[in-house]
């Protein structure tokens, strides 16, 4: 028993005399660079965003954070290759809509557990999508473009970024909410999806906000409605679908920054504290805003709360739709 009780002692004092070393290592956080892994071609408004916050991490800490894109399986590559990362807070990676809560439930799992190996950081941002057609389409609203969909079943198309993105499964959603069977015609991105519907070789598309802009202000797209809850600043007067006759439809791209779990909550605080800072800088937050996004700046619990809802919305959809990975 008295052994037992100065083992236990001199395990206690260990801890305690490790605790302010513990303290000390996150106050001299980072002491050296950072790796941001973004799991998107370099060009992308997600990469956009994400040089932005680690240019300004590296001005602050003191330290290069070194951007390495790492693009492939829609995202998933980037987050298998971050999974095998210490979990010492000095690698990110930029999650999405995809990355976080849609390929981690696909009927075949990634060889990532989003919710086990990473910690969320904090929401950046949201954008709403925008429900657009083709000129040539008869349909001038919501409404419209449901009545012609129930008279053709399956006869009208609607182009994707690939299958299992957001702009896919919010399609879905849109399916099964309106009670009708567009079908889908998926791209290798939104960019090329956009360019066929330009051309009117697919009437209908749930395409991202800031490359729809200047297609409908121009004439060659005609917006129908957004996916928000409210109206989006970038399209004034265009409803919601939610106005349109679907109350509480909601949809919309997002983008956050994790890191490995594990990390020690001093870092973790850290990199949260300092990322906010960076996401309420006025030469930060308004060219965000201006490409149709909402900064969110959460916290670690808001930000891994609203995951774990979209986990379960999308995986509603998955299965409900068919949807199987591509």
């Amino acid at each position: 028993m008295f052994r037992y009780r100065r083992a236990l002692i001199a395990v206690l004092a260990a801890l305690l005399a490790s605790a302010p070393l513990m303290v000390a290592a996150a106050e001299l956080y980072p002491v050296r660079g950072l790796r941001f892994i973004i799991p998107q071609s370099p060009g992308a408004q997600n990469d956009i965003q994400a040089r932005v916050i680690g240019q300004k991490l590296a001005e602050v800490f003191g330290q290069p954070v070194v951007m390495d894109n790492r693009p492939g399986a829609g995202g998933a590559l980037g987050f298998e290759i971050a999974a095998q990362a210490p979990n010492d807070g000095y690698t990110l990676v930029l999650g999405s809509i995809s990355t976080l809560s849609v390929i981690p439930v696909m009927p075949t799992k990634p060889r990532y557990d989003a919710l086990k190996e990473f910690a969320p950081v904090t929401l950046i941002s949201k954008s709403p999508y925008i429900l657009v057609v083709h000129p040539s389409m008869p349909v001038h609203s919501v409404k419209e473009l449901v009545t012609l969909a129930k008279k053709k079943p399956g006869g009208v198309a609607y182009a994707t970024s690939g299958v299992g993105t957001g702009i896919h499964l919010t399609s879905e959603l849109f399916n099964l909410t309106a009670g009708i069977k567009m079908y889908s015609v998926p791209y290798k991105g939104a960019a090329p999806a956009t360019v066929d519907l330009l051309a009117g070789h697919v009437p209908v598309m749930f395409n991202n906000v800031i490359p729809a802009i200047p297609h409908v202000k121009s004439g060659r797209l005609r917006a129908l409605a957004v996916t928000s809850i409210a109206q989006a600043p970038a399209f004034p007067g265009v409803p919601t679908i939610a106005e349109s006759g679907y109350k509480g439809f909601e949809s919309g791209s997002w983008q956050g920054v994790v890191t490995r779990a594990g990390v020690s909550p001093e870092v973790l605080k850290r990199l949260h504290s300092e990322i906010v800072k960076i996401l309420r800088m006025p030469e930060v937050r308004d060219p965000i805003v201006a490409q149709g996004n909402e900064v969110i700046a959460d916290t670690p619990q808001e930000f891994l709360s609203f995951i774990k809802t979209e986990m379960i919305k999308w995986e509603k959809v998955i299965k409900a739709s068919g949807v199987t990975a591509g």
